[in-house]
């Protein structure tokens, strides 16, 4: 009979998961004997780095990836990247070691205890299989679980005697898995947007994840409805240069409701419109506002403040507005008013942000994790095509850079650029590491201000005007790319920053820059 081994990698091949991503333990490496020729394992130095990158893999290609840890310990490594997964609504598989069945009861080194309750709740499902010959069958339900709308990542813990054990064959079943919205709602909804006098529309990260871009772009221009991107949003949903953009809402209640004050309807799109970084008081929308939510995760629709909430996929739920009643004639909002261009004189964050702008291709990707410069990005670096912005949903660090690297391997025909700052590339600085195995063209450049800034932003906010611990004037990322095998160069003013940033973007492999600002 075949093994339980044997059985896994034709149900892999089967469900497209040949590339692996992993750092394993003693408990894992009997999956890997006679590891087959046409996978592809792709290490991580660390186990962070490892579901980072697993989760850019997946967002690039739009289906589950296929990540291998170790036991407690690794798992343990994974969680802020996990956590940043379910966040991000990202299919993935992660598979963890355990200790063989037969010394299980001896608590032996490095078993885990209560395997499949350990990740929870940043996973959909999990289980450890009360048989070996139930493997194939848990791996096969996990990917089913974590491509079912709303996506999310799974978890398997395999005992290391499994996969050496008989196993009868085993044939995946299709399971066909969506959200159809409800036509009655919908049409309501379409009614309310055609009466509106002045509509928007707020775009979330599940507008990119369902591929509604182009649909967007048409219910935006068929009702002149201004367009706003929902705070923390992960994903581009929108055109930032088209002329219904009207910006970003900002994670605060009173500042959602002052934006959205001049609008008498709010169609949500995609996310949780009202997402709070920060106390607030007062209404959670504007009086006599009529605000509709449409997303595919149950989650958001159950605990939103305010509004009617359809659970359906954008682009379905879309399809039949755009077929719904048409509006009267509107005038067409006023257009967004961006900052005036800077000179350069000043080495800012902003300013590094308009000359990666400058220079690069529209259709390049960028994958951000610079929180203290999101605004400045927004007001500078607009993302103007779908599928090429990517970022943390959770706010948890440690994502942005092996996330880059996972999605240049997803995209090997595009241009990834990875804008992080200097205390987040820290988090995972050995996904460097993996950038040149692998050789995939990514320009990490990290803009340096020597201190965690996002806190010290925050401690404003508190009137705390010293912080301990949020200073690292020391660090050289020039040499930690030089000490991983990628090239970098650094730049402290505007000719050098031009220079830096015109070798990476035309460079074919991994390259750096190190962007020192004020």
């Amino acid at each position: 009979m075949p093994t339980v081994r044997d059985v896994t990698i034709g149900l892999m091949r089967e469900l497209g998961m040949t590339t692996v991503f992993g750092n394993p333990g003693s408990t894992e490496l009997p999956m890997f004997r006679d590891f087959p020729e046409d996978f592809r394992y792709v290490m991580g130095l660390q186990e962070s780095v490892v579901l980072g990158m697993a989760d850019g893999f997946a967002q690039g290609t739009r289906t589950a990836a296929l990540v291998n840890l170790h036991s407690s310990a690794g798992v343990g490594h994974a969680l802020g990247n996990l956590f940043t997964a379910f966040k991000n609504q990202t299919p993935l598989v992660v598979t963890a070691g355990q200790q063989a069945r037969s010394i299980l009861p001896y608590e032996p080194f490095l078993f885990a205890e209560r395997a499949a309750e350990f990740p929870r709740p940043f996973v959909k499902w999990s289980c450890e299989p009360a048989r070996a010959e139930d493997v194939p069958a848990a791996l096969h339900r996990a990917w089913l679980v974590a491509m079912e709308p709303p996506c999310g990542p799974t978890f398997v813990s395999i005992p290391i005697d499994d996969w050496d054990r008989d196993c009868a064959p085993f044939s995946g079943r299709k399971v066909h898995a969506g959200r159809a919205p409800d036509a009655g709602a919908i049409a309501e909804c379409g009614q309310a947007m055609a009466r509106a006098k002045r509509p928007a529309i707020v775009v979330g990260a599940g507008v990119a994840r369902d591929g509604a871009w182009d649909q967007v772009v048409a219910l935006a221009e068929r009702h002149s409805a201004a367009v706003l991107v929902a705070p923390m949003s992960a994903r581009c949903s929108f055109p930032e240069d088209h002329a219904l953009f009207a910006g970003f809402l900002t994670a605060g209640r009173e500042a959602i409701v002052a934006a959205l004050a001049h609008f008498d309807f709010v169609l949500a799109l995609g996310g949780p419109m009202s997402l709070y970084h920060v106390e607030g008081s007062g209404p959670h929308v504007p009086d006599a506002c009529e605000v509709w939510l449409i997303g595919d995760n149950h989650v958001h629709a159950a605990w939103a403040p305010a509004g009617t909430a359809i659970v359906a996929q954008c682009d379905k739920a879309l399809d039949l507005l755009l077929a719904g009643p048409v509006p009267g004639a509107r005038t067409a909002p006023a257009g967004r008013v961006l900052p005036a261009p800077l000179d350069g004189s000043v080495m800012t964050d902003a300013y590094v942000l308009q000359r990666i702008a400058a220079l690069r291709g529209p259709e390049t990707i960028i994958v951000e994790e610079a929180p203290s410069s999101r605004g400045p990005m927004h007001d500078r670096l607009p993302i103007v095509a779908k599928d090429t912005f990517y970022t943390t949903a959770s706010g948890g660090l440690g994502h942005g850079l092996p996330a880059a690297v996972g999605m240049a391997m997803a995209r090997p025909d595009d241009k990834v650029i990875a804008v992080l700052g200097d205390g987040s590339s820290m988090y995972a600085i050995q996904g460097l590491h993996a950038a040149v195995q692998h050789g995939v063209s990514v320009s990490f450049v990290v803009i340096k201000n020597n201190r965690y800034e996002a806190l010290h932003q925050f401690g404003r906010h508190f009137g705390m005007q010293t912080l301990v611990g949020t200073q690292f004037p020391e660090l050289d990322f020039c040499m930690l790319a030089g000490g991983h095998g990628v090239a970098a160069r650094r730049a402290t003013d505007a000719a050098s920053l031009d220079e830096a940033l015109r070798w990476s973007f035309a460079a074919d492999g991994p390259t750096l820059v190190e962007a020192v600002v004020l």
